[in-house]
Order: structure tokens, then sequence, then C-alpha cells
């Protein structure tokens, strides 16, 4: 048995910010992968030169201790780059964010009377009920704009009715947003909007290379990062952790240490304690859903194909979701200039009929929709393609979950030495920034002090609403959430 200070299981970007922040401490660390890389969802992918991101990861807070922390890795590596994208919807391109114009243009003007009339109606009487993403959106843009917008493309992503979404996720991903205020923005300019920015840093050979780096510089202090290792088991006697049962490369190894950071999904760890909980946090934690992702990477052979980092499809006729543009986000990532790299992004779940298609059968079906779609003049352009599915993408807010995940929650607040982190590790709609400031708490944790990571992403509900700090003032940013 192997034993290290702190155990950390999962190397995306909560699990090495751990790593990370224990190393400046002194604290020695051991950080085990089940992945044959680093960076989890925000990993960098490579095919015959072309490198993709999984998903678009903007390297963009106003969190202090974030900003720094990526600084220090990779500082003067990181491009700036402008924010364009746009929304296809009924075979027409409308500006995101909304622009007056463009959308009376794209929508009609009897349409677009139609949309304030209805918008005007809910101020007026607004659902005293906000359960459901439906009620939520259509408090705040009326509910012709919600069926017109958010509907389809919200029930594309996760598969369920909007009706079976709960309000938390359009709170958490679309705060501070209003039909009033996008009107507002776009005919005098302004952007107050604290979920759309105008530039965003980027590192030059995408999100993966912060995650690399990060591994590279634990390793060289003697903190290693284990890849294609599972935990298959986690052992605990009364309110401690003990050790963690690993498999690599077909043999097991225990390994203790004296504390435990998991960034692994709940369902997973929940799993793997042994002895395992009661039944009822069993049953609740089988209720906890997630959606996966696919997405199918075209190399296109024209140079130039449109300005947008990405392109949101609302259109129900399409199964694409979103289209990432890689090199308009750096065009490192693509090694040809005269070729052009898209990733189709298909959001499924495991064993449906989608996620079930072969390889070939994914890249004809995204090379027919990205030339029905008009955004490449015809299948011969399409060279060549490649796939990455990713499980466990997104944690469900359905109308169950919160209640399922508290039980769970309640359950492992009971052991003083774990303290779950990040996007999977927490079951919530984490940004990459918010993944990484439950890590920097957990840490401090591990150093005496006193912080509920559970109501990181609550109490301030999205992460560009952190108020902008002077260094002097950073340290006051986080202590807010201190239990």
């Amino acid at each position: 048995m192997s034993y290290y200070p702190t155990v950390i299981i999962g190397a995306g970007p909560a699990g090495l910010t751990a790593g990370y922040e224990l190393a400046k401490k002194g604290i020695n660390s051991i950080t085990l992968e089940k992945d044959d890389k680093v960076g989890g969802i925000a990993r960098t992918e490579t095919y015959k030169g072309y490198r993709f991101d999984i998903g678009g990861h903007r390297f963009y807070t106003k969190v202090g201790e974030v900003e720094q922390f990526w600084q220090e890795v990779l500082g003067n590596e990181f491009i700036q780059v402008p924010r364009l994208s746009r929304i296809y919807y009924d075979g027409k391109f409308f500006s995101y964010p909304l622009e007056a114009f463009n959308a009376l243009s794209n929508l009609g003007v009897i349409n677009s009377l139609l949309i304030l009339w209805s918008y005007f109606k809910v101020k007026v009487r607004p659902n005293p009920i906000e359960d459901n993403f439906e009620q939520w959106v259509s408090n705040r843009f009326g509910k012709r704009l919600y069926e017109t917008f958010f509907k389809s493309y919200t029930e594309k992503v996760w598969g369920i009715p909007c009706t079976e979404i709960r309000a938390d996720w359009a709170a958490q991903r679309i705060q501070g947003l209003s039909l009033k205020k996008a009107i507002l923005n776009s005919l005098f300019g302004s952007n107050d909007t604290k979920t759309l920015i105008k530039e965003f840093n980027y590192p030059i050979l995408g999100p993966g290379m912060m995650w690399e780096r990060v591994q590279e510089i634990l390793e060289s202090q003697g903190n290693p990062v284990q890849l294609n290792t599972e935990v298959i088991c986690i052992e605990h006697q009364g309110d401690r952790i003990t050790s963690i049962t690993t498999k690599h490369d077909g043999k097991t190894e225990q390994i203790s240490g004296e504390y435990f950071i998991s960034s692994m999904p709940l369902t997973a760890l929940i799993r793997r304690l042994d002895p395992l909980p009661p039944q009822p946090i069993l049953d609740a934690v089988s209720k906890l859903k997630y959606r996966d992702f696919l997405i199918v990477a075209l190399v296109i052979n024209d140079p130039y194909l449109f300005p947008d980092n990405w392109i949101y499809i609302h259109s129900p006729q399409f199964k694409v979701g979103r289209i990432q543009n890689f090199k308009n986000w750096s065009p490192a990532m693509v090694p040809d200039r005269t070729k052009t790299c898209l990733g189709m992004e298909y959001f499924c779940s495991e064993g449906d009929a989608l996620w079930e298609l072969s390889d070939t059968e994914l890249i004809n079906l995204a090379s027919r929709e990205i030339v029905n779609l008009g955004l490449v003049s015809g299948l011969e352009k399409v060279e060549d393609g490649a796939i990455i599915r990713q499980h466990k993408a997104y944690p469900v807010y359905d109308d169950q979950y919160q209640q399922n995940l508290q039980i769970v929650q309640d359950y492992l607040s009971r052991f003083e030495n774990l303290q779950t982190v990040g996007r999977n590790g927490m079951h919530r709609y984490n940004n990459q920034d918010h993944s990484m400031l439950t890590a920097m708490l957990a840490v401090r944790n591990i150093c005496g002090e006193k912080h509920n990571l559970w109501k990181v992403n609550t109490e301030r509900s999205y992460l560009e609403e952190f108020t902008s700090k002077k260094a002097s003032g950073q340290r006051e940013e986080v202590s807010s959430l201190q239990a």
C-alpha cells in the first residue's frame, strides 16, 4: 500500500487545480484519472494534427484567484479571441446577443409585434409559479419568444420537455438577461448583461494545453498524475475514508491518505464506497441523471466558411445542436491553412439511436447537415472526420434532481476527510472557473479554513456575476462563501 497526504480522484480542471494549489502549500498529492489524458471535458483532442475542444471553453472569469491561476500557468501563451456567435432558426441566422434590426428583419414585423405583445402580457400578469424552465423563461421573455427560440434548442440539448427541467438551470445559465435588457443593449450599443462578453482568453493550442501544463508542473514536483487508472473501491471506517483501491494496467493497488478530494461522478463515487451506503442513498443516487454528448469533427477543404466561434442550431429539423469553428478560436488548432475544422456537436444519451450510430454514419449525418444548413457548399468539400463520445457531459436538472442530490449530499457530509468538487463531483452545471473555485476552497479547508463548497455558483448564480476586483480585494470575493 502506498501513501500520499492527499489523494485526488479525477484529473479535470477541478482535480488538477486541487493538486496545483496543494503543491503551492507544500502538500504532496497523487491524482488518479481513468482516461488516457488530463483535462476531462476541458481536454483538447487531436486527429491528424487537427485539434478540437470538447464543447468550447472560454477562459473568462471575474474570480480573481482563477484568473491568477491561469496567468501563472500559461501567461503569454493565451491569445485574445473576439466572441462571435449566432443562432440558426427557421432558415435564418440571428445575431447573438440580439440585435433589434437583425431580429426584426428575420422575424418580420407581424411576428415581432406578436412577440412584444406576449412579453407585455406576461409583465402585466406573470406566472406566479417558476418551478420549471418554461415558466422561468416565459416570465422574462414572453411565451411566444420562449416558443420561438428557447424551447426547441433546450429540448434538443436535454432530451426531455422544458416543463421537466428545473428553473434552477435557467437561473444559473442566463441570469441577468431579459427581453427588455436585450433590446436596450441592442438599440444603444451597451452590454452590461453578465452572460454576454465580447472577448475572451484562449490557450493557443486549445484548453487542454492548460491542463497538460499543470500535469507537467505537478509531476516535476513529485506529485504523480496517474492516467488509465480506475478507482474501483473507496474504503471507509466510521466517518473517515481510509484508502482507495485502483486498477491500472490490469493490476490493483491500494492507496491510503489523510485527505481525499473527488471530482468523479457522484453516482460512481457512492457505488464504490465500501461498505456501501444504506439503500435510500443508493436509490437517490440512481435517480441522478446525465446527458451525454458526441462531437463529429469535420475537415473541410475550404480556408474560410463563417466568422463565428460557434453557431447554435435551434431549428428542430436538424439533429446537430451547436457548431464550433475551431479555426476561429485559434488558427493554430488547424495545421493546414487551406482547410477548416468544424465540430458538429450532438446531445444524446448513451444507448439511444444517435449514440449507437457508427462513426461512418455519424460523419455522413454531420456532412449532410452542414451542407443543408448552407454553411458548406457541397458534400465533396468534406474531406475527413473523427468522432469523440463524451459520457456524463452534463448533469440533468430534472424535476427530481434537487431532492435526490440533497439526500446524497447529506450522506457524504458525514465523512470528515472527503470533499467533492467540480461539475460531476457535485452534480452541478458548473463552468470551468467555478469548478476550479470549488477545488481551491477544498484545499483551504484542508489547511484549516471552513468553506461550504455547495454555495459556489448558487449564492452568485453565474460566473460573470462576480464583481471584478483589484488584487487587494480578491480575498473578499472568496471569503463571502464561508459557511
